[in-house]
């Protein structure tokens, strides 16, 4: 027998089920209670790139439905009867939130991310649903339109409070080496869904040259295409026309310097302020986490580099851009000296074997970052100049070895990418017994910066919906205060 489906509240409102049916061909099934409808789930369906909503025919006639009312609180998970269908039927679930009704279609044949469709005229929710078949377990998430999903926070929210999608050596989608290449989609098309965090290596092109600014988008020694060298004024461009479309946003951006040749930190420090980020209405450089108000519209530097001898005076002394230097190399945990980055980066994954060790080191970043409770202003209160000290979060569910096929980036992310969609949806922030009315775990729920290989590969896109959706604790608790 199948077994009983868990359904996970990760909004900030009570959700209640109000009704079940099965609609498809169900030969010989008798009604004997919704318990006797079984199937034996063993596989997870690929995602797509927006939620989809189920094609099942409106006609379609329910041959076994059921009224419930089961009440699920924000943040809480809930055991109910409702048991998987067979493969050739569809599962109805209507959802009531506010006097809103809202329905899921479920499975649908091309996703796992599921928009649920709306029952009441001029709705003012939107939900997303994601549906583990192989656990019976269903998500529910607040629908973010991705492209600007920094909007509904508010701006005396630290930056490093938030759950934000990144992705690693983000430019690297051209033909190159296999090794090499660790994403399928252009930066354009990673910011429109929702990517937040840019990881960025260059090799300067003429460090002798203070009058030249080219910056050669790299990673480790190889350049990031086999058709010619890519730059970062390219990438800033890029950048630049997404923010001044989407002006609620903000872009984290890590830099480091890799590829061939003698030039040192100190020339690119100098290349970057005196051709790059000088412009304050563009860059973030000041050497702290700025509030979100404060990031809106810019491009947030993260250095991996050292500075020139005068940048270190910048900001009174203090430096310039958040520090991220002294960054533990091959790391499972690790805080930067500066005390501003706390870091997951073991990324030496030298057999296939070892990506349970990734996934289990991905994890635990997580939960990390789930303790955390940001310090919001009280009403009336005006927020503090800084914010009050809490690191980024930044977790690396990237690996490779160059020597084995089975350990290349794509490779990789085929594995841990499911993984960590399975692990938010089901286990994130959760205490053991979470379906019970007394557990609730304490933290914001945050999962700090997500940095990934290959997503939106093939259209999909869930594993940065359900990074987006962990903001939802923390937007209650800013509209409760």
């Amino acid at each position: 027998m199948s077994s009983p489906l868990i359904i996970r509240n990760l909004t900030s409102r009570p959700i209640e089920v109000k009704r079940c049916e099965y609609h498809g061909s169900a030969p010989g099934l008798s009604r004997g209670g919704m318990t006797n409808i079984t199937h034996n789930v063993t596989s997870l369906f690929r995602n797509a790139t927006t939620p989809a909503t189920n094609p099942v025919s409106e006609s379609q006639t329910s041959f076994v439905h059921e009224d419930l009312s089961i009440r699920i609180e924000p943040f809480k998970s809930q055991k109910t009867s409702i048991r998987q269908q067979g493969p050739n039927e569809t599962l109805y679930l209507t959802f009531e939130t506010e006097g809103e009704l809202h329905r899921l279609d479920t499975p649908t044949p091309t996703a796992n991310s599921t928009t649920l469709k709306p029952l009441s005229e001029n709705p003012r929710f939107e939900y997303t649903a994601i549906h583990l078949l192989e656990h019976a377990h269903i998500s529910l998430y607040s629908s973010a339109n991705l492209h600007t999903w920094m909007r509904s926070l508010k701006d005396d929210t630290p930056l490093s409070a938030l759950s934000i999608p990144g992705t690693h050596n983000s430019p690297t989608c051209h033909r190159a080496l296999p090794s090499v290449r660790c994403q399928a989609t252009s930066p354009p098309e990673q910011l429109d869904n929702g990517v937040r965090f840019f990881d960025i290596r260059v090799q300067p092109e003429a460090p002798l040259d203070p009058t030249k600014d080219g910056l050669i988008l790299v990673h480790g020694v190889f350049p990031i295409s086999l058709t010619g060298n890519k730059y970062i004024r390219d990438l800033l461009n890029e950048v630049y026309t997404f923010l001044d479309r989407n002006p609620s946003e903000t872009i984290i951006m890590s830099i480091k310097r890799e590829g061939t040749g003698d030039a040192t930190d100190a020339q690119l420090s100098r290349i970057l302020k005196d051709h790059y980020a000088g412009d304050p209405n563009r860059w973030f450089t000041a050497p702290r986490i700025p509030y979100l108000g404060e990031a809106r519209g810019k491009i947030i530097l993260i250095r991996r580099f050292g500075l020139e001898d005068s940048l270190r005076m910048e900001w009174g002394g203090a430096g310039w851009g958040i520090d991220a230097e002294n960054w533990a190399d091959n790391t499972p945990n690790a805080m930067c000296p500066s005390g501003d980055v706390c870091v997951q980066d073991f990324y030496e994954v030298l057999e296939t074997v070892n990506i349970e060790k990734k996934i289990q080191y991905s994890q635990e970043h997580l939960e990390r970052a789930a303790k955390c409770v940001c310090t919001l202003p009280a009403p009336g209160e005006l927020a503090p100049a800084s914010p009050p000290k809490q690191p980024f979060y930044i977790n690396f569910l990237t690996a490779s070895n160059f020597w084995k096929v089975g350990c290349w980036p794509e490779k990789i992310a085929a594995k841990l990418n499911p993984a960590i969609v399975d692990f938010l949806c089901r286990k994130h922030n959760e205490l053991e017994g979470g379906g019970s009315e007394q557990a609730q775990a304490a933290g914001d729920g945050s999962t700090g910066i997500v940095v990934c290989d290959w997503v939106g590969h093939k259209g999909d896109w869930d594993l940065v919906r359900c990074i987006v959706g962990m903001n939802a604790k923390l937007e209650m608790r800013e509209h409760e205060m």
